[in-house]
């Protein structure tokens, strides 16, 4: 019926519009009555059809769809709820703000300065735009559409749950990956354990859909865990779920697999997203239906994570930030920092915008930088890749050179930078990516002590080129020149992090003036990764800090001067 409503009743629209204008006659006049009575019938109809459609699909039968598929978890889901409820309220945490606003990140964590963050998943089987691909692909009209359409059929006939058997991962190899990221010089490793599409990497209690029951059948998750820990480097988790409320609402547009309650676990709840158009980002205007459920299952599938791997840092991505998370939010907090600091280790929630108060958490800031200190710790995300966070095929890749000097930049503000790689749907990582890690490793291995376990000076750096800060300002940034410097500091020692070589070999450090130091004085100057008889000459006034390099470029990408520094002598002790 709804079809005959949308193809017939413009049709008999257009036709009564002809009929009038004529003089009527009972032939005419009986031929135009018939045509107004279907066409009412036939709206009326049409009305409740649409009043139908939407009572089976509204909120409350999405909700109680999603709910029903899922009770067969329902028991495990109370067991870990109960759980993080305990905890949540036995040890220095509890589950509100005021109290969570006494965080403090572990030194570990701001001494690691680098990390790597890892998007892998069913979305790496099609390989296709970027890893928001299962949603994407239900957005009639979208590139993704199109060509799943083009290539695998209709998403009636093939959904996203058909990748789950092609994603294989069989040539995976988690201790290879974890040398390599040691190689990059990284000390911390956050794969993503449950990205919005809803599969997890891992084996879990509360679903059947997830990579250890499903596709590779292997903890992939879990595996890495291990090997990332042997490498001596600290483990973390990144979880996407909040999004899966809506993600696949696009399926509900129209006769796709998301329809079907037999998949209702997997792609479900897929409620309606409610916002106004072109206010995607701003979730405090974002009306879309979370149910208690929902956040329940979010909380005790995020708990599981923890109590499963003890990783060392949560990420969260940006929709916890939408208003119904709060509370489950301050409950998890308490929850995970109470287990930190019972293992005695502390424990990292990164969050976005403003999803935590700000001493509660570390701030990330997504593809972005900070113009200036930032005098609370943070840190900022950006992938390896250019386009997408996961694999595709025909990605480009960012220079060695352009993560050196984001490393530098960041860290001189007090941040640290979370690099992205994408493998590929085997377990394969792409040559590029790891060519471009091992040159990032390789300047850390000389240059290292200027980033690791330092903090920022009385003032980030000097140089012509402008950094715009806030997030999603990548693409605005503009190559650095040798009149660019970055500072960091470790004890008596000020490095100097200069992101070009001078033609001539001479340097001019402004912000290094006799009158710079506050009552310090250099006593040395040694350019990072020179032999012994490479001979620094220097001199300081008032106009700056005057520095003769040689005349060919020691190493690449950026050159470190390590200044020592020493408290200038009070006019008493000079006299004794």
């Amino acid at each position: 019926m709804d079809r005959l409503a949308v193809y017939s009743i413009p049709r008999l629209m257009t036709e009564a519009r002809f009929l009038l204008p004529f003089p009527c006659c009972a032939k005419r006049l009986a031929r135009c009555s018939m045509v107004f009575l279907v066409l009412a019938i036939l709206m009326v109809a049409s009305r409740c059809t649409v009043l139908a459609q939407s009572s089976s699909s509204g909120p409350a039968a999405i909700e109680n769809a999603w709910q029903k598929a899922e009770s067969k978890y329902d028991d495990a889901r109370q067991e870990i709820l109960k759980d993080v409820e305990r905890q949540a309220n036995e040890g220095p945490f509890h589950p509100y703000w005021e109290s969570l606003q006494n965080y403090h990140a572990p030194a570990w964590y701001e001494d690691a300065k680098f990390g790597i963050f890892i998007h892998w998943g069913l979305y790496s089987v099609p390989a296709f735009a970027n890893e928001w691909y299962s949603r994407n692909m239900y957005q009639p009209g979208s590139a993704e559409f199109r060509h799943h359409v083009a290539t695998y059929g209709p998403q009636s006939k093939f959904g996203y749950k058909d990748f789950i058997p092609m994603f294989k991962a069989e040539r995976f190899d988690a201790r290879a990956w974890a040398r390599l990221f040691r190689e990059a010089g990284a000390k911390y490793v956050v794969p993503v354990a449950e990205h919005h599409d809803g599969f997890p990497m891992y084996d879990s209690r509360l679903t059947d859909w997830c990579a250890g029951k499903m596709g590779p059948k292997r903890d992939l998750f879990g595996e890495l865990a291990t090997a990332v820990r042997a490498e001596g480097l600290h483990l973390g988790a990144s979880s996407h779920r909040a999004e899966h409320d809506w993600f696949f609402d696009g399926g509900r547009q129209f006769d796709s697999d998301v329809n079907d309650p037999r998949y209702a676990a997997f792609y479900g709840p897929a409620h309606l997203r409610f916002v106004k158009p072109g206010y995607e980002d701003r979730v405090y205007e974002d009306w879309t239906f979370v149910s208690p459920d929902f956040l329940d299952d979010w909380l005790a599938r995020t708990a599981e994570i923890v109590e499963k791997y003890h990783p060392d840092l949560v990420y969260f991505d940006w929709w916890i930030n939408q208003p119904s998370f709060r509370k489950s939010l301050a409950e998890f907090a308490a929850f995970y920092y109470n287990q930190g600091a019972q293992r005695g280790t502390g424990a990292v929630i990164n969050y976005k915008y403003d999803a935590f108060e700000e001493h509660s958490a570390t701030l990330d800031v997504e593809r972005g930088q900070m113009s200036d200190i930032r005098p609370m710790h943070w840190q900022t995300d950006t992938s390896i890749s250019n386009v997408s966070w996961g694999y595709i095929e025909g990605d480009t890749f960012k220079s060695p050179e352009f993560i050196v000097h984001l490393l530098a930049d960041v860290v001189s503000k007090n941040g640290n930078l979370l690099l992205n790689i994408g493998p590929r749907a085997d377990g394969t990582i792409p040559e590029p990516a790891q060519q471009v890690l091992r040159e990032v490793g390789a300047w850390l291995a000389v240059n290292g002590e200027a980033i690791y376990g330092t903090r920022p000076w009385t003032r980030y750096g000097e140089g012509p080129t402008v950094v715009e800060g806030g997030a999603f300002h990548e693409k605005d940034a503009k190559p650095y020149t040798a009149e660019d410097f970055r500072f960091t500091t470790k004890g008596d020692i000020l490095y100097a992090i200069e992101l070009g070589w001078p033609q001539d070999g001479k340097v001019t450090i402004r912000s290094l003036g006799s009158d710079a130091l506050q009552g310090q004085t250099i006593q040395s100057i040694v350019l990072l990764g020179s032999d012994a008889e490479t001979k620094i000459e220097w001199r300081q006034d008032g106009d700056g800090l005057r520095v003769q390099l040689p005349t060919q470029p020691l190493g690449k990408y950026a050159y470190v001067l390590r200044l020592a520094l020493q408290q200038k002598a009070s006019t008493a002790d000079a006299k004794q």
